[in-house]
């Protein structure tokens, strides 16, 4: 388990700063990675011509090498950190400070907040300027619906309905793997809902080859994301009895529940009828308020920064209650137990924690930015974390 102190201090550190866009010139995030291997493996594993038991047989075995290899690359990673930190810190406790330092930097990679917070408000802003097509290309990058005849309430609706899963998958599913298994709970999550979102279909193709990956993201997110939902639910101080009514409704064991918060928390009517490659489905309705607008938009935005802020403060708790409080003494004490780097928070980032936590609402005025997965996966690539301008929905 890595500290909790450093998962805020994470958390903070890329919502102000979410994946440059310079980084990513040179550096591709992860997630591209993770999605050119799992394309790969598909392509080379997944031939029409096999049959529908050895296809699922290779798609478990596309699963388990590459959580494996991701967990290897986390396991990797915090490994290098807690050594190095102890060949060049000074004691045990300058060794567990600059351990946590730097894996809360390389956690920043496995969060969402800012980029999802860009790519809406950019939604948000074409939509009032009045320029729908500018809107629909927008929207496009964050849901996988057709969305070329969509109106001004449909790519609301779209958007809202991207940014309540999304803050589950992007963000509290993340945030929680991190802290129960650190780097390579976080590097194993990730890969999982990437391959999730690109093999994880019921269309023929994948049917039988992405069904590992659909299965075990039920797994992986059946906790984080009635977590995400109450956290909609409380940042909105309404919609509780609309999310236990009707999370069950979607096909998924988990998207209903931010999707269903999401929509009792602003009243309104999510789910419905879309369009996907040219042929309508018929979803389930989330709410049994009016379809939203570009009002409901930005009380969606403004609700999802609040979301995050009551995130911080549950970790913060977390930290609390383990009675790790920010310190010398505690990162010492933590440094001796378990190692640094790992789970020890030195000086350094156990004054950031609580820093942090009271920066909260200044990272959050300056637009805590905030992450990225939607539909596509493709959506999730940092390029979305470029713009470091955006401002709060008004």
């Amino acid at each position: 388990m890595v500290e909790p102190w450093v998962v805020l201090a994470s958390l903070a550190l890329e919502a102000a700063v979410g994946y440059p866009a310079a980084v990513h010139v040179r550096i591709p995030h992860p997630v591209v990675w993770a999605g050119g291997a799992i394309s790969a493996l598909e392509r080379w594993w997944n031939k029409p011509g096999y049959s529908f038991a050895r296809r699922r047989v290779l798609g478990f075995v596309a699963v388990v090498v590459v959580t494996g290899a991701a967990i290897v690359a986390g396991v990797g990673v915090q490994w290098v950190v807690t050594r190095s930190a102890e060949l060049i810190a000074w004691d045990a406790a300058g060794s567990g400070a600059v351990g946590s330092v730097v894996i809360a930097l390389v956690g920043t990679a496995g969060l969402a907040q800012r980029s999802l917070f860009e790519h809406v408000n950019k939604v948000l802003t074409s939509l009032r300027a009045g320029d729908l097509p500018v809107s629909r290309e927008r929207v496009a990058l964050i849901v996988g619906r057709d969305t070329r005849q969509l109106d001004a309430a449909g790519v609301s609706a779209a958007a809202l309905e991207s940014l309540a899963e999304s803050f589950n998958d992007g963000i509290v599913a993340p945030t929680f793997w991190f802290l129960i298994a650190g780097l390579p709970g976080l590097f194993a999550y990730k890969v999982i809902n990437t391959a999730d979102s690109l093999i994880g279909h019921k269309e023929e193709r994948w049917r039988a080859f992405g069904w590992t990956a659909a299965r075990v993201d039920d797994v992986a997110n059946l906790v984080p994301a009635r977590i995400a939902g109450a956290l909609l639910v409380l940042a909105g101080l309404r919609g509780f009895g609309v999310m236990l009514s009707d999370a069950a409704k979607h096909a998924s064991p988990n998207a209903g529940w931010p999707e269903a918060a999401m929509a009792g928390a602003l009243r309104i009517r999510l789910g419905g009828p879309a369009t996907y490659d040219g042929v309508v489905h018929e979803r389930p309705v989330f709410g049994t308020g009016p379809a939203p607008g570009v009002a409901e938009l930005r009380r969606g935005l403004r609700l999802y920064v609040v979301a995050c802020g009551l995130l911080w403060l549950v970790i913060a708790a977390v930290g609390l209650a383990e009675g790790v409080a920010p310190g010398p003494d505690a990162a010492g004490r933590r440094a001796a137990a378990v190692g640094p780097g790992v789970a020890a928070v030195g000086p350094g980032v156990a004054a950031a924690g609580p820093g942090v936590a009271a920066a909260g609402p200044g990272v959050a005025a300056a637009g805590p930015g905030v992450a990225a997965v939607g539909p596509g996966v493709a959506a999730v690539g940092p390029g979305s974390a470029a713009a470091s301008g955006a401002s709060w929905p008004h």
